[in-house]
């Protein structure tokens, strides 16, 4: 890709996504941005890197990492931030999101828009004004609030949606905070966070529409829950 072009990438982690990551990719290069497209899989049995290997003879802007086995969310995220900030036409911005259509693409230009003000991190949020949830049975929300207000109390950021995984992170973000973090599931979601409250960058929201996936099995299991509330609660005292 021309250095020209190279305005974003999306990072895609991706565990059992055959059923998703074609038409994501698909959906995503249809809305005319040209971001570079970087897909973490980590050695899916369903096939996924096969599918993304086939697409990447179509379109000249899809990078391929292909893991030697499930590593976990955190570490997918930090080694896609790794990939990309030491590129020598690396991208200003860089979103992460969900390979399961739970996230919709066509939200990328307005978390760009946002990026362009300023900020550091913009997450795509759940429980703001204009934000909500489809497909999700009541207890599972109810679970994903409260995680969320114990999240808001322990870390004290003007944030609602900590564990909302659709978010944009400026360059800037990736080169300073990356060498940093030690997260290696789930609670990546809380220390970038944590981090940026750290650096002393901004972070803001935007409201999102989160539809449960209607294809492929759900990642977040009760264990995860329960790092997560773990790690929430003594991230106050980590560097």
């Amino acid at each position: 890709m021309e250095e020209a072009d190279l305005k974003f990438a999306v990072l895609i982690p991706t565990y059992n996504e055959s059923e998703n990551i074609e038409d994501l990719i698909l959906v995503i290069n249809g809305l005319g941005l040209n971001p570079l497209i970087l897909v973490v899989d980590d050695s899916s049995p369903d096939g996924t890197s096969e599918i993304v290997r086939r697409l990447q003879k179509k379109f000249k802007n899809i990078m391929l990492v292909v893991r030697p086995g499930k590593m976990g969310l955190g570490t997918a995220i930090k080694d896609g931030f790794k990939i990309l900030s030491s590129m020598p036409n690396r991208p200003n911005y860089v979103i992460v999101m969900d390979a399961d259509f739970s996230h919709d693409p066509r939200d990328i230009p307005r978390f760009l828009q946002y990026a362009e003000k300023g900020y550091d991190i913009v997450v795509g949020s759940r429980y703001i004004k204009g934000g909500e949830i489809r497909g999700w049975p009541p207890s599972r929300i109810i679970i994903s609030k409260i995680a969320n207000k114990i999240a808001k109390t322990f870390i004290r950021l003007p944030v609602n949606d900590f564990t909302s995984g659709f978010r944009c992170y400026s360059i800037r973000y990736i080169l300073k905070a990356t060498p940093n973090l030690k997260s290696r599931r789930f609670e990546i979601q809380i220390e970038t966070l944590k981090k940026a409250q750290q650096l002393g960058m901004k972070v803001t929201e935007i409201p999102i529409t989160f539809k449960d996936r209607k294809k492929g099995k759900s990642k977040l299991t009760i264990k995860e829950i329960i790092n997560f509330l773990f790690y929430t609660m003594k991230s106050p005292f980590l560097d």
